[in-house]
């Protein structure tokens, strides 16, 4: 007997191999201890949050007795809240918000569900360049649309602006850019979103529709070397910026996010509206009061990007010494390499006998790669370093 929909049962049975392996892992630290295992599977942020957060969360403890202190408010966010946050994003961005112009999620994902809710009709397409986040698609079939991949560049994962154009179609009504990108690393730069935005603005007039461009970014703050992420808010008026504070302050169970939309769009009020309303009626009701509080109190707060920094350059000096071929991370937790024999469900299989937990690259519309999030102590890579030097190895011998 099926107690589920067709496309619930369907996604059921394909699962997400980030949550597979996350719980495979489970299973043999229990059977071979924690410190056995290596475990890159699922980008969890193990940095502590910044001070304020502790200090903020302690203010909102003393005023919990106060009326009202944990009780209803509007759908799109503490108005304090949205105002500090517009402020802070008007110098991000380089371009003048509103408080009316952001809305407080729960998470990203909540955000890109609410913003998907809002402007998709049954038929719809959604495009992304590849390898992406693999819950895009989910999100989008949820709204009846169809989700759809673009080819990024071979070898960089940079945007390919020609195989964009030839994707779009008089259905596409979202394109979800992620910079920095999981899996992969990459930041777009600032040429090539200028083209992206050029294209997406002569699409909609062709097709008498905007194609909104949202551009997810909970890694912003997160690049290395003087990477630098482009906004999209000043270049784009169907830009809708969408994001959180899960790994900026290490907060990722709190589900604190927000969307902000471009101030060039003329009609952004009703668009606004439209999304305060799905935040209600998707079931979030709103993004929580306490993270919304340490949220705000917390705005321009980072955890130590150096620590980052140290452990990508540690985990490159371990593949490069293994001879793995691989993208240098710009930006993110992420590293992407090209799985050895090609057959990256078989090399992720191979990586899990030695006790290293990684995600076929298959699982982000990357076959032929495979994913490790570095957002662990030095100590996990190097003890890793082994294990991934024999295991290509082997599969190089076979």
């Amino acid at each position: 007997m099926n107690m589920l929909a067709d496309a619930v049962a369907e996604n059921v049975g394909r699962g997400s191999m980030i949550r597979a392996m996350f719980e495979a892992g489970a299973i043999l630290k229990k059977q071979h201890g924690e410190e056995a295992v290596c475990d890159f599977s699922l980008g969890n942020p193990d940095l502590p949050p910044p001070d304020i957060v502790a200090r903020t969360l302690r203010e909102v403890a003393d005023r919990a007795g106060e009326p009202f202190a944990l009780g209803y408010m509007p759908n799109a966010g503490l108005p304090d809240v949205r105002e500090a946050l517009a402020r802070h994003l008007s110098v991000e961005q380089g371009i003048a918000l509103a408080g009316e112009d952001v809305l407080l999620t729960c998470g990203a994902a909540g955000g890109l569900n609410v913003l998907l809710r809002a402007v998709l009709n049954p038929g719809d397409e959604v495009l992304a360049p590849a390898p992406c986040f693999v819950e895009y698609g989910f999100y989008a079939a949820g709204c009846g649309a169809l989700f759809r991949t673009v080819p990024t560049r071979p070898g960089t994962f940079s945007l390919d602006i020609d195989a964009v154009d030839a994707a779009v179609t008089a259905r596409t009504r979202v394109m979800i850019v992620n910079s920095p990108n999981n899996p992969t690393g990459q930041v777009y730069g600032r040429e090539e979103l200028a083209a992206l935005c050029a294209l997406l603005r002569e699409k909609s007039e062709r097709f008498g529709r905007p194609i909104f461009l949202a551009s997810d970014e909970p890694y912003r703050f997160l690049v290395y070397d003087g990477a630098e992420v482009p906004p999209l808010l000043p270049r784009y008026p169907y830009a809708v910026l969408v994001s959180s504070f899960s790994k900026s302050l290490s907060l990722p169970g709190e589900r604190i996010g927000y969307l902000a939309l471009s101030p060039l769009a003329e009609h952004r009020k009703q668009l606004m509206d439209g999304l305060a309303l799905c935040n209600r009626t998707l079931g979030f009701v709103n993004a929580p009061i306490v993270g919304q509080r340490l949220a705000a109190a917390a705005l321009g707060a980072s955890v130590d990007i150096a620590i980052y920094r140290r452990r990508r350059d540690a985990m490159a000096a371990a593949l490069r010494d293994a001879g793995y071929t691989f993208l240098l991370p710009r930006g993110a937790f992420y590293f992407f390499p090209e799985a050895p024999g090609g057959d990256d469900a078989a090399f992720v299989e191979r990586l899990r006998s030695h006790l290293v937990l990684a995600v076929p690259g298959s699982g982000f519309a990357g076959p032929g790669y495979f994913r490790l999030a570095y957002c662990v102590d030095e100590k996990v890579i190097e003890r890793a370093a082994p294990a991934l030097k024999k295991a290509f190895a082997e599969t190089a011998a076979a």
